[in-house]
């Protein structure tokens, strides 16, 4: 375990370029628990690991018209790659091959180091088994997508936006303002004004300066139930808060609310 523990303290301390974790003094996410794995998966699940890959890490079949889109069995992958080459996957989006597409590796770039670390000890403690799934086949639109720009590879998002951080509102909100980059920067936006998907149908994003309009209880049911005001399923925000955000410690969830209310009276 040295080399990958070396690894991560010299992303923590501060080497420049996007891709990196940039600061040792960042917050991180509450531990629950003194074991590693326990804390990896659940920070696994939180910022998505366990919803794209699937709860047995074996991967799914995202696969439709749009082509045939597999993600890894991430059991498998810790078979054949280091922690280094796992870790360089994770934060570059890509590997040795080719660029990863899919992969929101511009919203790890800044997590902490000891998040990163247990969630590579929660991958190598599952059992290697599954099958190895194909790689990806485009099909014309998202071809198309490509040419035009529209749809980016991880690797292109992280050269544009891995650097990137959203508003440093101070001390108080550093914990806000970590999870939301970690988590809520995936769909909004590293700066969470939301906005239009490359997507055909796809609904727009929200910019998160709404939190401000949710109270504590309501902001706590949405994120616990998927629930809204009014008992309301809204979209795919409710199922990742059932998913993800549920596990949200009090504090993590209390952080988060009191950022994003703390956001939309910035005017940022």
């Amino acid at each position: 375990m040295r080399a990958p523990l070396l690894l991560l303290a010299l992303l923590a301390a501060g080497c420049d370029g996007p891709g990196v974790v940039k600061r040792a003094e960042e917050p991180h996410f509450q531990r629950l628990s003194a074991d590693t794995v326990e804390h990896g998966q659940r920070v696994a699940d939180i910022v998505g690991c366990t919803g794209c890959h699937d709860r047995n890490l074996q991967g799914r079949d995202w696969s439709d018209e749009l082509g045939t889109l597999w993600t890894a069995n991430l059991t498998r992958s810790v078979e054949k790659h280091s922690d280094e080459e796992l870790l360089g996957m994770v934060l570059t989006g890509r590997r040795a091959d080719r660029e990863l597409h899919g992969m929101p590796s511009h919203v790890f770039t800044k997590m902490h180091a000891d998040d990163l670390a247990a969630i590579l000890a929660f991958l190598r403690s599952k059992p290697p088994a599954g099958d190895v799934h194909p790689e990806p086949i485009f099909g014309p639109e998202l071809l198309a997508m490509l040419e035009e720009g529209t749809l980016k590879s991880a690797a292109t998002e992280v050269a544009e936006m891995g650097a990137e951080h959203s508003p440093d509102l101070g001390e108080e909100h550093a914990l806000g303002r970590y999870i939301v980059r970690a988590t809520c920067a995936e769909c909004h936006g590293i700066d969470l004004r939301g906005g239009a998907t490359p997507y055909p149908g796809d609904v727009p994003r929200p910019d998160l300066r709404i939190a401000a309009s949710y109270d504590r209880a309501d902001f706590e049911k949405l994120m616990r139930t998927g629930k809204a005001a009014g008992d309301r399923e809204i979209g795919l925000m409710s199922t990742v808060a059932r998913g993800r955000f549920s596990q949200f410690t009090d504090e993590e969830l209390a952080a988060v609310h009191d950022y994003l209310v703390a956001l939309s009276k910035t005017g940022e």
